[in-house]
């Protein structure tokens, strides 16, 4: 039995929170590099290079991608051979997301209650955390702040099974033509399908969170991945909505068995920022 503590987690969890507002990601970099050598408009590619010129300023100085940092989305898989020692967990992820933040010099972005009083929280908590027992020794972290603007324009439909996989290309357009310019295309969108309505929701997030160069492990899917990005390329909304082939960079697909009678579908969608770092305890 592997012991950790929280004060390891919350510096972690800190590092994280700054890292993923700071820095775009290699595998983003790259998609941006690839789609602006593919890219026909003469604007959208000039825009494609105006991103990489901000993540390049973003990283040089220490600043945040965007202005919305986001709201801390925290995926934590815990191997079962690992004892957490220390204060409660969901405090101590708390307290590394107040500390990235507050000492980052990160937007807030976090009210109390989402009607009534909708007071600041002043430390962007609480985060939306994930937790998942699998196998080992060891405690993994991903921090995927998420803006709003691309969060506005997810999807959640109930299908049944006649509607099969053109439901699906449906839903997946309908969210696209959604989005438009205010999800700050070009867009990496997660896809969750199967399951119920809240695991395909949950499994939207985590493909949306997932590297842009990578591939779901079933080839069918993988195919259907590819599928889905073509067709949103296709709608010709661009990069930031000003027309163009690059719509999206990356469709990741999450599936999970569902019920007879059922065919969930949710879509996530992130924006060109695409934020995410991950890390392992």
């Amino acid at each position: 039995m592997r012991v950790i503590h929280t004060d390891e987690i919350k510096r972690v969890v800190s590092e994280l929170c700054k890292q993923a507002c700071y820095v775009v990601t290699p595998d983003m970099k790259e998609a941006f590099i690839k789609a602006q050598k593919n890219e026909t408009s003469p604007l959208g590619k000039d825009i494609l290079g105006k991103i990489l010129q901000n993540a390049d300023l973003a990283a040089q100085k220490i600043a945040p991608i965007c202005q919305d940092t986001g709201m801390a989305v925290v995926f934590v898989d815990i191997g079962q051979d690992v004892r957490i020692e220390g204060e409660f967990l969901e405090d101590a992820i708390n307290a590394g997301v107040a500390d990235g933040y507050v000492g980052g010099y990160l937007r807030k972005s976090v009210v109390n209650d989402p009607i009534f009083e909708r007071k600041n929280t002043q430390n962007n908590t609480p985060a939306v955390i994930n937790v998942r027992i699998i196998k080992g020794d060891k405690i993994h972290i991903k921090v995927a702040p998420k803006g709003f603007g691309s969060e506005n324009k997810s999807i959640l439909k109930m299908l049944v099974p006649a509607d099969g996989l053109e439901g699906v290309k449906k839903v997946f357009l309908e969210a696209v033509k959604l989005a438009g310019p205010n999800a700050c295309p070009p867009m990496v969108i997660g896809v969750g399908i199967g399951g119920t309505m809240d695991k395909a929701a949950l499994m939207a997030k985590y493909a949306a969170a997932r590297d842009a160069d990578s591939k779901n492990p079933d080839e069918r899917y993988a195919k259907l991945e590819d599928e889905l990005l073509e067709l949103a390329c296709k709608t010709g909304v661009g990069p930031q909505g000003l027309g163009g082939k690059s719509t999206a960079v990356k469709v990741n697909i999450e599936w999970y068995p569902t019920h007879i009678a059922g065919l969930p579908v949710a879509i996530n969608i992130n924006c060109h920022a695409a934020r995410h770092a991950e890390a392992e305890i």
